[in-house]
């Protein structure tokens, strides 16, 4: 059997898997929740890293309150893609809105946020309290 027949078979069984699946409720794997976010951390700050492809730094929104990173913007699809006949549309265009719970009390004063190749990231100092003592042994 050529190769072709069977990618296009293992195709057509992921496809039936997925339809099995569509109509659960969307699992906490993030899925339809957009954009996805990654929070890590270090001694000093959170850092939180959001995939916006297509999204400009003019059209997007960082908030950062104690203890919530909200991230507002509006997506655009591109022209040419206005007129196309969709066979799978999973990227919508328009305005949207994530907010994230940071782990712990925050710096607000100094956070920063920078966008590039579609990726923002958020470094948010920790503030005073919520970073860890290092206790001078008498």
């Amino acid at each position: 059997g050529s190769s072709l027949g069977d990618l296009d078979r293992m195709r057509r069984q992921m496809e039936r898997l997925f339809d099995a699946f569509g109509d659960r409720q969307p699992s906490s794997s993030g899925a339809g929740v957009y954009p996805a976010v990654n929070i890590t951390e270090d001694a000093e700050a959170y850092y939180v890293s959001a995939e916006l492809p297509g999204v400009k730094s003019k059209d997007l929104d960082v908030n950062v309150t104690a203890n919530q990173l909200t991230l507002a913007g509006e997506r655009r699809i591109s022209e040419q893609a206005a007129d196309a006949r969709y066979h799978r549309r999973e990227r919508e265009a328009g305005r949207f809105s994530r907010a994230v719970a940071l782990p712990g009390d925050v710096d607000t004063e100094n956070v920063r946020a920078r966008l590039a190749d579609g990726v923002l990231t958020v470094t948010i100092p920790k503030s005073e309290r919520a970073k860890p003592r290092q206790i001078d042994i008498q």
